[in-house]
């Protein structure tokens, strides 16, 4: 939610924002309403200074009969206010939930994925001296994921991960935690990246899987409802990425300054419908209504929250190096951040069977913009109180794990895992089992 001042001081920037972003909300209208409400308070207040001065007044020798009945007009006048303040405080409120965050000046302008900007391309991609195949035709072969089965259970896009693609699967996500819990990496990550942040380790957090209507909505991530899944007749929903559940935990918080920036790993198994996904994206495990993810999810002080952005990406960029996959960076237009977002990064990794690359990491950078919503507040040395700045990014998926598998493929269709993985398997190389 966007501050009503700064709307009242900037309501083209706003207006741009809701342009840029294709949200169509009339701004006007929030000054409107607002102008109606402050101008209301201060008629209430009026008539309540009127009742306070004939409270004052009763004390001494007047007509009480008549303040009696001064006092009873006055209070039904109030009174009769409050429908009209209740009304045009909700129509507000509705109006402010729509607005969208600022987009940062280095957000590109676009109104389709098409206009997103690619920063960066690192890495090699490899070359073959057979035709690649798809993860899917490895698993199978490998005997990996068995999704025939899995539908029999649960119906489609949901599969049996087996063997040892559990096993690296497993051993990746311990990976990228080892990095993240790690102040001596994380160090040497953001010198790499020129970054001036704290070095602060990580938490690791299994977090609840399930979370209620009211802290969804805050952090602004419970629309568009018809890809979340809601539990029939409970105030519960099934959380759609780990932040969802790890941005609420400080929710109507007031928290020292000494704590952050805060930081969490969260590793949660999530679940989307992914509504409207067809052709190759059906096949495998590339859109699942069930998938795993390892996040980050950061509150920090205002003057920091961009930097940690920053360096959210570089640890993202980290681990995709170590692992050995090429990959590029994008810089999303204003029309794909997202409602809550001021910026936002996808790293997309090279597929080889699919001839192209694919999203695998995405960085939020929210501002206070979810803060706001979620009342989380920092008490600053001085005893002021503010709101925090939110991040979140991804460390880990499954998607990652896809590209293992095309990346690292062989002739014979086995799959060498990467070097960094490998302490964590405890073998070289994934084959046909006799």
């Amino acid at each position: 939610m966007l501050d009503l001042n700064f709307i009242r001081e900037n309501p083209d920037v706003v207006k741009k924002a809701c342009e840029n972003k294709s949200i169509k909300v009339d701004v006007d209208a929030v000054l409107f309403l607002d102008k109606q409400k402050r101008a209301l308070m201060v008629e209430v207040e009026n008539l309540k200074a009127e009742q306070n001065k004939l409270t004052k007044a009763g004390k001494g020798d007047v007509d009480r009969e008549q303040l009696i009945l001064q006092a009873k007009e006055l209070k039904e006048r109030i009174k009769a206010k409050e429908p009209e303040l209740e009304k045009i405080d909700e129509d507000l409120k509705t109006l402010l939930l729509k607005l969208p965050n600022i987009p940062t000046d280095d957000v590109p302008v676009g109104h389709s994925e098409e206009e997103n900007v690619i920063i960066k391309t690192v890495g090699k991609k490899p070359v073959f001296d057979f035709e690649p195949k798809s993860h899917w035709q490895l698993a199978e072969s490998l005997d990996l994921i068995d999704k025939e089965r899995a539908s029999k259970v649960a119906g489609s896009r949901f599969a049996y991960l087996k063997g040892d693609l559990v096993i690296l699967q497993l051993a990746m996500f311990r990976f990228a935690l080892d990095v993240l819990c790690s102040e001596k990496t994380l160090a040497q990550i953001a010198k790499k990246a020129g970054l001036k942040v704290s070095t602060k380790a990580f938490v690791p957090v299994l977090p609840p899987f399930m979370i209620k209507t009211e802290p969804y909505s805050a952090m602004d991530r419970l629309e568009p409802k018809e890809e979340r899944y809601k539990i029939e007749g409970e105030d519960l929903w099934l959380q759609g990425s780990a932040e969802h559940v790890l941005g609420t935990m400080h929710m109507n918080e007031i928290l020292s300054e000494d704590v952050f920036p805060i930081r969490y790993a969260g590793y949660a198994t999530s679940f989307r419908k992914e509504a409207g996904t067809y052709g190759k994206d059906m096949e495998g495990i590339i859109r699942m209504h069930q998938f795993d993810k390892l996040e980050m999810e950061s509150l920090t002080t205002a003057e920091n929250s961009l930097q940690e952005h920053f360096f959210m990406v570089a640890i993202q960029e980290y681990l995709m190096g170590q692992l050995g996959l090429p990959y590029e960076v994008m810089l999303k237009c204003t029309f794909d951040i997202g409602k809550p977002n001021a910026r936002g990064v996808d790293i997309n990794v090279w597929l080889p069977g699919q001839n192209k690359y694919r999203e695998t990491h995405t960085a939020d950078y929210m501002t206070d913009y979810q803060a706001r919503r979620l009342q989380t507040k920092v008490r600053r040395k001085n005893g002021k109180v503010e709101l925090v700045h939110t991040n979140d990014a991804t460390a880990l998926s499954q998607r990652p794990l896809i590209a293992i598998l095309e990346n690292y493929q062989q002739k014979d269709g086995s799959i060498l895992v990467p070097k960094v993985l490998q302490k964590y398997t405890g073998f070289k190389i994934i084959k046909a089992k006799k």
